[in-house]
């Protein structure tokens, strides 16, 4: 009995079990360009850009241009059919025939009255008469002119022409379609000025303001670059992709900058504002709380998990930029970052494959 009472009191006193930890794929962060937390994708436009319409309505009768054709300031691009401006101004051009000779006989009349008030061979009331008949015939006669200039305008408003030098854009009326006044029928560029187009999201629409310089790349452009600076922040974001629409006038576009081409565009640093540092991360290494972007980052003290709110820069194809959040060379957990939790401790460990590892 007291043998077996010994080995019991040694089984009682085992060691204690060391802490267990949960390997996961872990890795130090890396600096990104600088640039990259301010570079945006956009595309090339026209300084002004706008659609043409008739200013009178009508069946569109003949179109004289295509998307993609350039036209020239005065060149004719479509018209209606002219029958009824025509008979408009026919109708004009009669009734002012006819008030001019109301107008005639109305003269003569007041001259031959008033020759005979003076010999008094005709009373007052009659000449006043006279005298309002002249000015009846002469305000209708003024008011004939004002309808046929305005008949004339109808009758040349039926061909549209380009009112600037140009591009057609867009086709939006087809023949034989009536159209109502103002109504668009091509879309239009004017020639000369380019800009470029981007969307910013809201949380970097602050490091972007008007007249901030800026560089443009082009992919149909290898080798060169164009200095470009913001004309116009849109004061609103668009209420489904919550994007600012910036515009920026690209100084000395030259021929080659075509319209639609896209682009790359690298925002300088403002005045008084740091350059942002940012860091570059695997796609896979994204988390969200809610929904709000976060990563794991592995706590130097203590190898345990801490998540962390981030703000994404810029979502790439395979990777993420993140302007805030992270510091280079912090470790954060780089894939399965839904098989962990918070405090959790862990042994970080390479990708099983080195092209896994980001660059």
């Amino acid at each position: 009995m007291a043998s077996s009472l010994v080995l019991l009191a040694g089984c009682g006193h085992r060691a204690p079990e060391a802490d267990t930890t949960v390997p996961v794929i872990a890795l130090p962060v890396q600096a990104a360009d600088g640039s990259d937390a301010g570079r945006f994708p956009g595309d090339v436009h026209a300084r002004y850009e706008m659609p043409l319409s008739f200013r009178v309505g009508g069946q569109l009768a003949t179109r004289y241009v295509n998307p993609g054709d350039v036209v020239k300031q005065g060149q004719p691009l479509a018209q209606l059919d002219p029958k009824d401006a025509n008979d408009q101004l026919a109708a004009a051009k009669a009734a002012l025939a006819a008030a001019e000779h109301r107008l005639l006989f109305a003269t003569q009349q007041r001259d031959r009255d008033e020759a005979q008030s003076k010999q008094n061979l005709i009373s007052h009331l009659q000449l006043e008469q006279t005298q309002d008949a002249y000015a009846s015939a002469l305000a209708a006669r003024d008011q004939a002119q004002q309808q046929l200039s305005l008949a004339q305008n109808q009758a040349r408003y039926t061909t549209l022409v380009a009112d600037h030098d140009g591009a057609i854009t867009s086709r939006q009326a087809e023949v034989g379609q009536v159209l109502a006044a103002g109504q668009a029928v091509f879309g239009f560029a004017w020639a000369g000025e380019r800009e470029v187009q981007v969307d910013v999201p809201e949380n970097r629409i602050d490091g972007v303001a008007v007249g901030q310089a800026a560089t443009v790349t082009l992919p149909a452009l290898p080798g060169r670059s164009f200095a470009a600076k913001v004309r116009e922040v849109a004061p609103a974001a668009d209420a489904q992709s919550r994007t600012y629409l910036v515009k920026l006038t690209v100084d000395q576009p030259g021929q080659s900058l075509q319209l639609g081409m896209t682009a790359d565009v690298v925002m300088q640093p403002r005045a008084g504002h740091a350059a942002v540092v940012a860091v570059r991360i695997p796609a896979t290494a994204l988390f969200h709380q809610g929904e709000h972007p976060a990563v794991w980052v592995v706590r130097t003290a203590d190898s345990t998990l801490e998540l962390r709110p981030v703000t994404v820069a810029r979502y790439g194809e395979r990777d993420v930029l993140l302007a805030d959040g992270l510091k280079p060379g912090e470790r954060v957990v780089m894939q399965g970052v839904h098989t962990v939790s918070a405090g959790e401790k862990v042994t970080p460990i390479a990708p099983p494959h080195p092209e896994d590892a980001p660059q």
